[in-house]
């Protein structure tokens, strides 16, 4: 730091002490740094060769993507360990050709790890899909809830048709999860992995926070040949 001069003799300036607020936000932070260590020392504990094998080349054979809810950790909820599941998340689970985040995590799964399921899951309770239903505003995240938006207005009839508000949020949490199926089956990545032969499947799921029990929608897809008529039979209902 520089100095200041005073006659023949340099001073440092004086110091000044951390705020009240900042020596909070010290704390807090060095609690995750404490609690890493305790988890690093359990595992190492529990298996010896735990981090060694992580160092060696990931081969997941699942792709997760998934909501940003703190509430729903990917690899907790199946019971997979680091390395068992390769996962992508954002707001509402949304896959869009567009995202060249989420292309990129799909285009590596793919045809760098082989992964051979594409999970996409979403989950009740969702706090995009509610507010894209409600139409509330919360700022620039406006714009990407947009795409849940869609698929709310695409199926507008079967939505008006249910009874109450919790079951129009659920089925629309369910619907979202179906159109991100049929986006990551006509993304040119799967698509060009099905016409080579690869074995891949898309599937759809939904996570309960309030049971931690996740609900297959019933959509599998393996080939360009079944996904438009899986999708129509899963909409059925407009």
């Amino acid at each position: 730091p520089r100095r200041l001069r005073r006659g023949r003799r340099w001073a440092s300036p004086p110091t000044t002490a951390p705020s009240p607020v900042k020596l909070a936000v010290m704390r807090s932070l060095s609690k995750l740094f404490r609690k890493n260590v305790d988890w690093a020392r359990k595992v190492t504990e529990s298996d010896p060769e735990f981090f060694g094998k992580l160092t060696g080349q990931q081969s997941p054979d699942y792709l997760w993507i998934g909501c940003a809810d703190s509430r729903v950790p990917a690899n907790e909820i199946v019971d997979l360990l680091p390395g068992e599941l390769f996962v992508h998340r954002n707001v509402a689970n949304v896959v869009v050709h567009t995202d060249l985040n989420c292309l990129s995590v799909l285009q590596y799964a793919v045809d760098v790890l082989d992964v051979e399921h594409v999970i996409v899951c979403g989950h009740y309770g969702c706090g995009g899909v509610q507010a894209a239903l409600q139409n509330r505003r919360l700022g620039l995240i406006d714009n990407w809830l947009r795409h849940v938006q869609d698929v709310m207005k695409k199926h507008r009839a079967q939505l008006d048709k249910l009874a109450d508000d919790q079951t129009r949020l659920n089925r629309l949490c369910e619907l979202n999860v179906i159109e991100q199926v049929l986006n990551v089956c006509e993304t040119t990545i799967v698509q060009s992995a099905w016409d080579r032969g690869k074995q891949l499947e898309i599937h759809g799921w939904v996570y309960g926070i309030h049971d931690g029990l996740l609900k297959d929608l019933s959509v599998c897809v393996n080939s360009q040949a079944e996904y438009a008529e899986i999708y129509r039979r899963m909409v059925r209902n407009d």
